[in-house]
């Protein structure tokens, strides 16, 4: 009700005269206050509400001056990435060869975890060390690469893998489940389980975020990154730079060493 008697008072002219000019600068007006987005939204939600019921209940002959489109964009918040002291806490209690697999997969190629999930034997290739991924994010397909240490993890899982016909690399390995492949719920509740252990909030998502942060400040190419993480827009790929103080530092200091080379005043 708060949010509706803000806008009556505020109101220059009577209910059936406001045009969408008037709730223009009724926004501008809430944006001078540095209201967050989400508020004025929700401000824009019951004014356009109360026009409705004027509309709808009462029968009034009155147009809603709130049109879908005025409401804010919302900021999206930047992924998390994880710290190394966090990635060794969490990887310190991952004791199962399958699991400690599932997760540097994850961290070191930047798998998303249904893709993890519906990894199968012929996509693994050793010799060029390389991953294809079949129908990612958008049925696309795309390569990736795999790290040595990532490498040697699966191998060690691969070694002690139950014999099977089955295709799918990762199976469940206890229960009236047992040798089939592992879900995405399975794959998270294990994360969840060793996050809990660790005393590490952390997710699947965390890992793929962390690998991208991480490739960015050894200076990796933004269009490389966005090619291995299979992002469809740069845009996506674009706010990992907003978190990668690292990589700004090397940047600022290379630069600056140039700029200081070709000085005049010395």
């Amino acid at each position: 009700m708060y949010r509706l008697k803000h806008f009556l008072i505020w109101l220059p002219v009577r209910l059936d005269s406001v045009t969408t000019v008037d709730i223009r600068s009724y926004i501008d007006r809430l944006l001078e206050r540095d209201l967050a987005p989400k508020t004025i939204n929700q401000r824009l939600f019951a004014i356009r509400s109360f026009y409705r019921y004027l509309r709808e209940e009462e029968g009034r002959i009155i147009e809603n001056p709130v049109l879908k489109g005025m409401a804010l964009r919302l900021p999206k918040p930047l992924p998390r990435h994880a710290k190394q002291s966090e990635l060794n806490l969490l990887f310190s209690v991952i004791t199962k060869k399958r699991d400690r697999a599932l997760f540097m997969l994850m961290l070191r190629c930047g798998l998303r975890v249904d893709e993890v999930a519906n990894l199968s034997l012929d996509v693994i290739d050793y010799e060029n060390s390389q991953i294809l991924i079949r129908g990612g994010k958008g049925a696309k397909d795309r390569a990736t690469y795999i790290s040595n240490d990532a490498a040697d993890t699966l191998a060690d899982y691969l070694q002690i893998r139950q014999p099977t016909q089955e295709r799918k690399i990762f199976l469940v390995e206890k229960g009236i489940h047992r040798g089939k492949p592992i879900s995405v719920r399975g794959i998270q509740k294990r994360i969840e389980y060793y996050s809990k252990k660790s005393g590490v909030s952390i997710s699947c998502h965390n890992l793929r975020h962390t690998m991208a942060t991480q490739l960015l400040n050894a200076g990796a190419d933004i269009v490389t990154i966005q090619e291995l993480l299979g992002h469809s827009k740069i845009e996506q790929t674009m706010r990992y730079s907003k978190l990668s103080n690292m990589k700004a530092q090397h940047d600022y200091y290379k630069a600056m060493d140039k700029v200081m080379k070709n000085e005049f005043f010395k």
